[in-house]
């Protein structure tokens, strides 16, 4: 069993400046020649602390790969810390400045002297060449141990991966197209101990694995099968997956890359159904979500700048069925109160109201998520 880990480095992702997008393509890819991720981490811009994340992981993992650092400025640490990790120096390479120049000279642009420390790589290293971005790559062996630093530039580092990177680990460590293929059941109404009441022995399992993922309102079900081929992989999932189906039932809502919006909508479009949304609270994020899979023939909405009273929206929601010719009126109002989060949901359609309050004590910013699920659950239900 081949084990990595990735390491993401920039003071500017702990900052949440940006977005780590890189270690979900390193992990896909992994992923898909069978190596292990157990474990990711993300450190700042200090030589020290990168040094000692690098030591630690090594210990750890066959393989480390990290992602940025490798620019031309001061505060680009990944390769003197590469360098101390391994206790060598680093060395010029004449032919990494010659490429870098050709890069620039490619961009009709002139290298300043600073990119000249793109040109340095750790003694013994094995330079990776960068054919879509001026900083060059490299990775590291020692005995059975690999570390690969890349670019934290999504385009260079996505380039190297698929070029360079996975073809290099699948050779040097006798990767026999072993893959790790995940299947996620979604479930929503149930939370997550509900959820492990009812499949609990499942999830001792060790080849498929079972686990769970809460989110606001919705639990996900992940199940992993390794093998040497997709085909192998779901024959070994089916009979998993077909309990977990038989078991959860009703509380399931779709599979894979399914999200509760893209299901209602799908019904709504199926039964030639209309919903008009009335909501205060959630920044219309209901409508939003839906929008992105409906049009004007299956879907209109009002978003309300204050909160109101129960009986009032639902005067609103008769007076929207009429106006817009909606077969369902979908109404919400989300008030905080105190340490937490009160949802009036009310649904409407030719024959009676359902309406229904909650209380939601979780983390206040994930509430408005929480009441988009149990307000597309409760439409949901007149299809189950």
């Amino acid at each position: 069993m081949t084990v990595a880990e990735i390491v993401t480095i920039g003071t500017e992702l702990l900052l949440g400046e940006i977005q780590d997008t890189n270690s979900r393509f390193i992990a896909r890819s992994l992923r898909d020649i069978g190596v292990d991720l157990y474990r990711l981490t993300t450190v700042g811009d200090n030589i020290k602390r990168i040094t000692t994340t690098l030591q630690e992981a090594l210990m750890r993992a066959d393989i480390v790969i990290t992602t940025g650092g490798l620019g031309p400025t001061v505060d680009d640490p990944t390769r003197q810390a590469v360098a101390d990790t391994f206790n060598v120096p680093l060395e010029y390479k004449e032919e990494l400045w010659d490429q870098i120049s050709e890069r620039y000279k490619f961009f009709d642009r002139v290298p300043t002297e600073n990119n000249k420390r793109q040109a340095f790589l750790p003694k013994n290293a094995i330079a990776i060449r960068n054919e879509v971005g001026t900083a060059p790559a490299f990775a590291v062996e020692l005995g059975i141990k690999t570390l690969i630093s890349l670019p934290g530039v999504p385009r260079e580092m996505e380039h190297l991966m698929n070029n360079f990177v996975v073809s290099y680990l699948k050779k040097r460590y006798n990767l026999q197209d072993e893959i790790i293929l995940p299947w996620v059941i979604h479930t929503i109404s149930l939370g997550e101990s509900s959820i492990d009441e009812i499949i609990g022995e499942m999830e001792t399992l060790n080849n498929p694995t079972v686990g769970l993922l809460a989110h606001p309102g919705q639990t996900d079900v992940r199940v992993t099968a390794k093998a040497h081929s997709t085909e192998e992989a779901q024959k070994m999932m089916e009979p998993v997956l077909l309990e977990i189906r038989q078991k959860l039932r009703n509380a399931i809502f779709g599979e894979n890359e399914d999200t509760i919006q893209s299901v209602i909508s799908r019904l709504l479009r199926e039964h030639a159904l209309k919903l008009s949304v009335i909501e205060t609270g959630t920044e219309g994020i209901i409508f939003q979500a839906l929008s992105e899979h409906l049009g004007p023939e299956n879907l209109s909405g009002e978003l309300l700048d204050v909160n109101i009273g129960h009986e009032t929206i639902k005067t609103l929601m008769y007076e929207y069925r009429e106006k817009k010719q909606a077969d369902l009126v979908l109404g919400i109002v989300l008030t905080p109160h105190n340490d937490q989060q009160e949802l009036y949901i009310a649904l409407l359609d030719d024959q009676n109201t359902e309406e229904y309050q909650r209380i939601y004590w979780g983390p206040p910013g994930d509430a408005k998520r929480w009441a988009l699920n149990v307000g597309l659950d409760l439409i949901r239900n007149k299809f189950i």
